[in-house]
C-alpha cells in the first residue's frame, strides 16, 4: 500500500489528489461551490488587494446586495476560523460571481485550485488535501467516466501556484503510485 501522503518539493500532497477522480461539471451543477458555504474563498492580503483594483470594473456587474456588503465590510473579511476569506452575501453567495460566473480578471487562487485546499501546518509546512463536498457529485463522476484525476484536472492552477517543475515532479509520482502497490 502506497503513503496517505507524498512530498513534493517541500509540499506534502495528500494521496488522493493523485488517485481520485474530478472534472468540473459546470453544465449540472451550475457553479454551486460560488453560492453554497459558510465564509468566502480564502484570499491573501495581496489577493485582497488586487481585488480592490478591479472594483471599478466590476461593480456595475455586481447585485446591488454584493455591492452593499463591500461598502460595509470590504472585499474581504477574517472569518471565525482568523482566515482572510472573500465577501460573501447572505451568509454563502461570493460577492464577485455574476450571472456567466466570476467577475474578477484571475481568481483567487484557493478558487482556481478547488477542489484542493490548501492548509498550513507551520510557518515552513504546507499541504494539500482534496476537499470532497457533495455538491461536486457529478465533478466525480464525470472525473471518472472520462479517467481525469483531481490533479491532471488541475494542472493550469497548481503550475500557476507551484510551477512547471514542481507539477512534473508530482506528476512522476503519479505515474509510480501503480508500483508502490
Amino acid at each position: 500500500m502506497f503513503p496517505s501522503m507524498f512530498i513534493v518539493g517541500d509540499v506534502l500532497v495528500s494521496a488522493d489528489i493523485l488517485t481520485e477522480y474530478f472534472a468540473c461539471d459546470i453544465e449540472a451543477c451550475h457553479g454551486q461551490c460560488c453560492e453554497e458555504g459558510n465564509a468566502g474563498a480564502p484570499v491573501s492580503q495581496e489577493e485582497a488587494s488586487d481585488i480592490e483594483r478591479q472594483l471599478d470594473a466590476i461593480w456595475p456587474h455586481m447585485s446591488a446586495t454584493a455591492q452593499a456588503v463591500v461598502e460595509k465590510q470590504g472585499v474581504a473579511y477574517t472569518d471565525p476560523e482568523g482566515d482572510l476569506v472573500t465577501s460573501i452575501c447572505h451568509g454563502r453567495d461570493c460577492c464577485f460571481r455574476g450571472p456567466r460566473g466570476c467577475l474578477l480578471r484571475e481568481r483567487p487562487i484557493s478558487c482556481h485550485l478547488y477542489p484542493i485546499r490548501e492548509k498550513r501546518l507551520g510557518p515552513d509546512t504546507l499541504a494539500l488535501n482534496y476537499d470532497r463536498w457533495s455538491i461536486c457529485k457529478d465533478a466525480i463522476l464525470r472525473g471518472r467516466r472520462e479517467g481525469i484525476h483531481v490533479y491532471e484536472f488541475l494542472r493550469e492552477p497548481l503550475i500557476r501556484r507551484f510551477g512547471q517543475a514542481w507539477y512534473e515532479e508530482l506528476e512522476d509520482i503519479a505515474r509510480h503510485l501503480p508500483d508502490m502497490g
